[in-house]
């Protein structure tokens, strides 16, 4: 009998909100789920995980940030 072994995932999820004034919002999410890779730690997966989403949450405020100004 072979026992198939489930590899370990890390996922994180940043949001950022920006109040807009009038009761209105504009909200942004990201995602990102990987598996531990070899040589990884759960603890080392997850940071990686976490700065690949937290940069990708900064530029993606920036780009949004940068639409609202120019209209």
């Amino acid at each position: 009998m072979t026992v198939e072994r489930k590899q370990t995932s890390v996922r994180v999820e940043l949001g950022y909100t920006k109040n807009l004034g009038n009761f209105e919002n504009l909200k942004l999410s990201i995602a990102v789920e990987d598996f531990v890779r070899d040589g990884e730690t759960v603890d080392s997966a997850t940071e990686r995980v976490y700065a690949f989403v937290e940069n990708k949450i900064v530029d993606k405020v920036n780009e949004m940030e940068k639409e609202l100004k120019n209209g």
